[in-house]
């Protein structure tokens, strides 16, 4: 069957995660910077489905909040929550009859898409399809019971198993497919007769196999494909494993890392050849490597384009910034979004840039901030030099030509413009327009006063 023939899409995300320990539900909690359910979400996008229904409880608008309005779900709230079969059975009025449903949990975050899909393939016109695996340590998860000919006979939750069913190691998922009309027909038979006095999903296994119905068994290829999240050490635990399998991603398509284990990826990450990572590096949303760039120890680079052979030294932030190739950035810089920098820039320690375009071989080497301004080519700023943008109601700009040298201690009061070749004396403050080729010198005159009794000592002569 094809993914995109009918499918809708149940995802239960009602749950309330007591061993999370927390105020907000469990399925807001992020791995590597997105919720869990976001990922689920993510991955069945890729399928195609006609619809995506969302089934949600405890805390529903925080559910429903860190998903976002635009986000194209049919929220299905459950009530008194009395197990997965009722969960299921809360969307069910919304699925057409003639779909395949397929069932995920909301706290299983890695589950693949080809796994999905073989899911999905699996579930014929009259057969379920379910995901299951073989775990090191099962814990407490519902057990896949076997008949003698290998086929699957029911699964089995572990407050109802015996002590010999707790030793198998396969492990149901929570993860299945059937025609929509036949998961109908099956949880009408579905009671909450058990140790947990709740209506199980997992109970429609037993119940097609009452029917001679095919139940086909998905195998997952990992362990942490289908490995839920119930608290926050094994939130941690995928959390490494997630950025592991990015890293050896990185690694394979060029990208050197000084400690595989040390970095984290929060989002999209694409690389040219031969970059290299230092340890502690954060990559969060969009971020494009061109080749050869080097990012130091404890940078964080978020939403921004870095170009071939640029260097980012350590501990520096780049945020939504645009960055040519040639740049040198930090140690301790703050690029701020809206940045763009020309080729060959160099911004150093303690310069904050806020959208500002700084053309090719500008430099700002240390302790400056430039915010709202636009710089051309070859210009050096001087430490201390401050645009200041903001005059407690609006922003304003600042606009510096080419080749001006702006000397220490400025302070540029915007809106103002700087033409070609100026030169700014150190320590001036600049309100009005300076033209090409001009010395703008904006300083209080010195007065030197002789004589002068510091006020320490005039006390000690009055005493």
């Amino acid at each position: 069957m094809s993914e995109a023939s009918g499918l809708e899409v149940i995802v239960l995300a009602a749950g309330r995660g007591k061993r999370m320990r927390s105020k907000s539900p469990k399925m807001v909690h992020t791995l590597a910077g997105r919720p869990l359910l976001q990922h689920v979400l993510d991955a069945v996008s890729a399928l195609a489905p006609e619809r995506v229904h969302v089934v949600v409880g405890h805390q529903a608008e925080q559910v429903q909040d860190v998903v976002g309005a635009e986000a194209d779900v049919n929220w299905v709230q459950q009530g008194e929550p009395q197990g997965t079969g009722h969960a299921v059975g809360a969307a069910l009025p919304s699925l057409a009859r003639d779909a395949t449903a397929l069932i995920l949990l909301g706290d299983v975050p890695l589950v693949s898409v080809p796994t999905l899909q073989a899911c999905v393939a699996a579930a014929g016109p009259n057969s379920v399809a379910l995901v299951t695996a073989e775990l090191d340590d099962p814990a407490q998860l519902g057990r896949i019971v076997r008949n003698e000919d290998g086929s699957v006979a029911a699964i089995v939750e572990y407050a109802d198993a015996t002590d010999a069913q707790r030793e198998q190691k396969e492990i149901n998922s929570g993860i299945m497919a059937l025609p929509a009309a036949l998961l109908g027909e099956l949880l009408v038979g579905v009671s909450a007769d058990n140790a947990q006095g709740e209506y199980y999903l997992t109970d429609i296994v037993t119940l097609a196999r009452a029917r001679h119905i095919d139940v086909v068994a998905v195998s997952a290829p990992t362990q942490q494909e289908v490995a839920g999240v119930n608290d926050r050490a094994e939130l941690a635990e995928l959390e490494r494993h997630y950025q592991q399998r990015i890293a050896q991603e990185l690694m394979e398509g060029g990208v050197t890392l000084a400690d595989p284990s040390r970095l984290d990826v929060r989002g999209n990450v694409s690389a040219g050849e031969d970059c290299f990572i230092d340890v502690n590096v954060v990559l969060q949303g969009r971020v494009v490597m061109g080749d050869s760039v080097t990012i130091g120890p404890g940078c964080v680079i978020s939403d921004s384009e870095l170009g071939s052979g640029v260097y980012v030294h350590p501990n520096t932030v780049v945020e939504g910034a645009v960055v040519a190739a040639d740049c040198n950035l930090g140690p301790f810089a703050r690029i701020r979004p809206g940045t763009q920098l020309g080729e060959g820039v160099k911004i150093g320690n303690f310069v904050e840039t806020k959208q500002a375009r700084l053309g090719a071989g500008t430099k700002a080497s240390h302790l400056a901030y430039l915010g709202d301004a636009e710089l051309g080519e070859d210009c050096n700023v001087g430490a201390g030099t401050v645009t200041c943008n903001y005059d407690g109601v609006s922003k304003h700009r600042t606009s510096i030509g080419d080749r001006v040298f702006v000397g220490t201690n400025s302070t540029l009061v915007a809106p103002i413009g700087i033409g070609d070749d100026a030169y700014v004396g150190a320590g001036s403050t600049l309100t009005s327009k300076v033209g090409d080729g001009d010395l703008a010198i904006g300083r209080a005159r010195q007065r030197n006063i002789h004589g002068w009794v510091r006020p320490d000592r005039r006390e000690a002569k009055d005493d």
